[in-house]
């Protein structure tokens, strides 16, 4: 599978009323690009996630990631004077990677979700372009002199979102014949692909996946995010357990992190016992079985397998369910490797693939005592519980 990487545009950003643009205004407790970056981050469909940003920027910029340490986060580039010269600049930095598609992002649409990132995702790696967006449903009317003067029909039209998805090859060379063109900017990606004779497809995109733009805007997601906290109230929990065997190797890979050690785990997948009991207790949660149910180990597309494929299925399974994981507690069974030195390296990187702040996740270990056969290290273990909010019941997700 091609490799899939994804360009949040926050150049130069309205500000508000005051002296911040608003992606780096305050929304929920963190800042607006911040939850933006956690739900691309979110998805595993994505390989690296690359921000342009004004040149100005770079101080808030810092304080915007700092609580993101996921490794498919790029160093910024610096965007243009217009919105397509800065997906231009963006691109061109991504060319050295040669990714096979590439999303465009603003970074003032906090709330779309990973699912709709992976849907995209996936319509551009069939070789076809597509964006979110929303039918128009409210009556339109042309304006003169501040007066309603002729309605406009409103069938066949869209309200352009994103992210929008595209052929990376075919992305950057529709913006390189933009750049030579003349005539007035585009309005959106979308647009300059249209220019250069592509085709782009129309994705319904979610109601709350809009752009915060004004005061009122960001009111709104204000109130959104609240009113999905107050709904939250069907309060689950599941727990997980996995246990792995040594076997020859120089390294054990413990919730998503590579530790050094003088034998390997064995197992179908990369035998993460930590994130594989964590995947289960998710799915334990939500009443979604267990990985073997979602990722049978007699199918060989999913022989060696890095971990974080299951423990970002469950959690886009918690989702789509219009959950949200409140807390993760996992427990390391081995009386070797000695944990500690890893734990803040492991709870950034389940953060990383969750979407979630490390203040939910804890991260322990513990030995056996020399018994058992954890004991006298024939193998490790992993014990995880998980506690997941949904909303009650006879609601839906806002």
């Amino acid at each position: 599978m091609g490799t899939a990487a994804i360009i949040v545009a926050a150049g130069r950003g309205v500000r508000l009323g005051g002296p911040v643009p608003k992606q780096y205004q305050t929304l929920g407790g963190e800042m607006v690009l911040t939850r933006t970056l956690r739900a691309a981050l979110a998805c595993s469909e994505l390989d690296a996630v690359l921000v342009a940003i004004h040149p100005d920027a770079p101080p808030l910029y810092a304080e915007a990631v700092a609580p993101l340490t996921d490794s498919r986060l790029l160093p910024p580039v610096h965007g243009g004077a217009e919105r397509s010269d800065t997906v231009r600049l963006a691109l061109e930095a991504l060319e050295p990677r040669a990714p096979q598609v590439v999303l465009v992002h603003d970074a003032a649409r906090p709330f779309a979700g990973p699912e709709l990132y992976a849907t995209l995702a996936a319509h551009a790696r069939a070789g076809e372009s597509a964006i979110a967006a929303e039918p128009v449903t409210d009556a339109l009317w042309r304006e003169a002199d501040g007066h309603a003067d002729s309605p406009a029909p409103r069938a066949g039209l869209w309200r352009a979102q994103t992210p929008q998805a595209f052929p990376f090859a075919a992305l950057l060379a529709a913006h390189r014949v933009s750049l030579g063109a003349g005539g007035p900017p585009a309005l959106d990606d979308a647009e300059v692909f249209r220019r250069a004779g592509g085709r782009v497809r129309l994705i319904p995109g979610p109601p709350e996946n809009f752009k915060i733009t004004t005061a009122a805007d960001l009111a709104r997601a204000e109130r959104l995010i609240k009113a999905e906290e107050g709904r939250m109230n069907d309060i689950r929990t599941g727990h997980g357990f996995d246990v792995h065997r040594f076997c020859p190797g120089d390294r054990v890979t413990l919730c998503g992190v590579a530790v050094p050690h003088e034998r390997g785990l064995e197992g179908h997948s990369d035998a993460d016992v930590g994130l594989h009991a964590l995947a289960d207790a998710l799915y334990g949660a939500i009443g979604e079985g267990d990985i073997g149910q979602h990722f049978p180990p007699s199918d060989p597309q999913w022989k060696g397998a890095e971990s974080h494929v299951f423990l970002s299925h469950a959690g886009q399974r918690v989702a789509a369910r219009g959950g949200r994981i409140a807390n993760l507690d996992v427990t390391l069974l081995c009386e070797r490797p000695k944990i500690g030195l890893h734990a803040a390296a492991m709870k950034a990187r389940i953060g990383a693939i969750l979407g979630l702040p490390e203040d939910r996740i804890s991260i322990k270990a513990t030995t056996m005592e020399r018994m058992g056969f954890i004991g006298r290290e024939e193998g490790m273990g992993a014990l995880a519980t998980a506690t997941v909010a949904l909303p009650a019941a006879g609601e839906a997700a806002p």
